[in-house]
């Protein structure tokens, strides 16, 4: 840290399961036949951090930035709207000091893709990969997560400005 004002920001997002559709979580497809519903790729993880950097530089939502009723979005890649989102945060004059991000998912298990899930999120937002958690939890069979139905993503950012 340089000695600048900070900001938190916390976020997220949640999708319903639907046939047929790639699972990507993280930046990272992972195997299965069930993906998530959304406009873009749905991938609830980025979706929950770029609303957590979003709201730390009081820009709104990421649906005010990408709108899910524009095409121009349909099957976007969430990483590559989450590398727009590292630039809109350098362009305020904000670095990522860290982020921590929740996936509330039943299957499948996260483990042997978290170390690229938080390459890929490091990459897309310009960042050394130690700034970047990730992790996964149950709902013990509780809710739509533990009815199988979708996956939660929560997020958490810390961001240092420059400048007030």
């Amino acid at each position: 840290m340089t000695g600048g004002f900070l900001r938190v920001g916390i976020g997220f997002d949640a999708h319903a399961f639907e046939d047929g559709r790639p699972l990507v979580i993280g930046g990272v497809t992972l195997p299965g036949t069930r993906g998530l519903a959304g406009h873009s790729d749905a991938d609830v993880l980025v979706h929950a951090l770029m609303d957590a950097i979003v709201g730390a530089l009081r820009e709104g939502d990421i649906g005010r930035l990408f709108p899910d009723d524009d095409p121009a979005y349909a099957g976007a890649s969430s990483i590559g709207l989450l590398s727009r989102v590292g630039d809109l945060m350098r362009a305020r004059g904000f670095e990522l000091i860290d982020a921590d991000c929740v996936l509330a998912l039943e299957a499948p298990k996260i483990a042997p893709y978290r170390d690229q899930m938080r390459e890929r999120i490091a990459g897309a937002l310009g960042v050394a990969v130690e700034r970047i958690g990730v992790k996964a939890t149950t709902t013990e069979g509780l809710g739509f997560v533990g009815r199988g139905e979708g996956a939660a993503a929560y997020a958490v950012v810390l961001l240092e400005g420059s400048s007030r």
